[in-house]
C-alpha cells in the first residue's frame, strides 16, 4: 500500500479577539486510508500572552496511513477556544484544510470563522458569554450543509506541515 506521514505543528493563533486560547483537532481522511500509527486528534494547551496578539502553542501532529488511492485525502480541523476568567470556555471559530499532496514542508494558515446566531443570542452572547455553536462538529469539513449559516471571520490558524509520500508510484498511485 502507498502511504503517507504526516509530522508538524500547530504553531500559533492570530487575530482572534481575546486572549486565553486552546485548539482542538483532528485528522479526517476517508473510508479507504488506514492509520498505521499515531493520533488522528488532540488537545493544545491553554497560551494566555500578556503582551502579545499571538497564542503559541506548538502542538506536535505525528501521523502515518496507508492507502490505496488518492480519494479522501486527509483533512485537519480545528475548533479554537477562548477560556475565560470565569473558567468557562467558548467556541472562537471553527476550519479547516487539506494535507498538503506535495512532498516537503509547508507553512498553512488555517482562516476560521463562527456561526452568527440570532440578535438576541448575539445579546446574550455579548453579555452572558458564550454563543452559536454547531451541533455536529463534522459540519466544517463536510460542506454539504455549510452553505446555509451565516458566519463571521475570526483568527488564523498557523500550522508548519511536513509531508512524506511512500510507496505511491509502486502501487500506481497517481497524486
Amino acid at each position: 500500500m502507498a502511504e503517507v506521514h504526516i509530522i508538524g505543528q500547530i504553531l500559533s493563533a492570530t487575530g482572534f479577539p481575546s486572549h486565553n486560547l486552546f485548539c482542538k483537532w483532528g485528522i479526517h481522511a476517508g473510508a479507504g486510508w488506514r492509520v498505521i500509527e499515531g493520533l488522528t486528534d488532540g488537545q493544545t494547551h491553554v497560551d494566555n500572552p500578556s503582551w502579545q496578539d499571538i497564542a503559541v502553542w506548538s502542538h506536535p501532529i505525528d501521523v502515518h496511513f496507508a492507502t490505496k488511492g488518492v480519494q479522501g485525502w486527509p483533512k485537519i480541523h480545528l475548533q479554537v477556544y477562548h477560556y475565560d476568567k470565569f473558567g468557562r470556555s467558548e467556541v472562537y471559530g471553527y476550519g479547516f484544510c487539506y494535507i498538503p499532496t506535495s512532498p516537503g514542508t509547508h507553512k498553512v494558515d488555517v482562516v476560521t470563522w463562527r456561526p452568527i446566531g440570532t440578535l438576541a443570542e448575539q445579546f446574550r452572547q455579548h453579555f452572558l458569554g458564550g454563543g452559536a455553536q454547531l451541533k455536529t462538529p463534522d459540519l466544517v469539513h463536510n460542506s454539504t450543509d455549510r452553505y446555509r449559516l451565516q458566519t463571521e471571520t475570526m483568527g488564523s490558524v498557523h500550522l508548519e506541515i511536513s509531508v512524506i509520500l511512500r510507496n505511491f508510484a509502486k502501487f500506481g498511485v497517481e497524486t
